[in-house]
């Protein structure tokens, strides 16, 4: 997290403007457009209060770790949108970063590489999921779309995404036990 934020920070800073408007709209579209954009990012806030801010930013792990305490089992909630879609956050940026009512060309080559990289992301992060969670995160995707709700289908407020999954919306895993020195 910290080296993300640190390449982010290095972005704003060294980001310079490249010159041309891919679409610049007006009016009815623009509006729309604006408010697909706020939709996006209260999206993202949302998703993120559905889940445990301290965990997903890794605070209570780094808080575990300087307590000398053990982390505590690990969980992957399907609260709201996550029972229709298992990357609610990611969507949340997609929406916001491509319905800009002016796309310049900058903005633009930030809005490619950003979906490249969530895109890249979610593979890393799911193989990461199925290696902790297993079957039970298996049976989770085939259960929610990635990105876009899959027709049809929902993950049910009483249903669990894998047989024996807790019955409160989420799934857990015990968090292997750190190497006192090495995190």
């Amino acid at each position: 997290m910290l080296l993300a934020s640190s390449m982010l920070i290095l972005l704003f800073e060294f980001w310079r403007p490249i010159a041309g408007t891919v679409w610049a709209t007006q009016g009815a579209t623009a509006m729309a457009l604006a408010a697909l954009q706020a939709l996006g990012w209260g999206l993202v806030l949302v998703s993120t209060c559905l889940i445990d801010h301290f965990e997903l930013f890794g605070m209570k792990q780094v808080l575990a770790q300087l307590q000398g305490r053990l982390p505590a089992a690990l969980v992957v909630r399907t609260p709201l949108f996550y029972k229709r879609v298992r990357h609610p956050i990611y969507l949340g940026f997609l929406i916001a970063f491509w319905s800009a009512p002016v796309m310049s060309a900058g903005h633009l080559l930030f809005t490619v590489a950003t979906t490249g990289y969530i895109l890249i992301d979610i593979w890393f992060e799911e193989r990461d999921l199925i290696t902790l969670f297993g079957d039970r995160y298996r049976q989770y995707r085939r259960q929610v779309g990635m990105l876009l709700p899959m027709p049809g289908r929902r993950l049910d407020a009483n249903q669990a995404p894998a047989k024996e999954a807790p019955a409160d919306d989420a799934i857990t895993a015990r968090a292997p036990r750190a190497t006192p020195g090495l995190r």
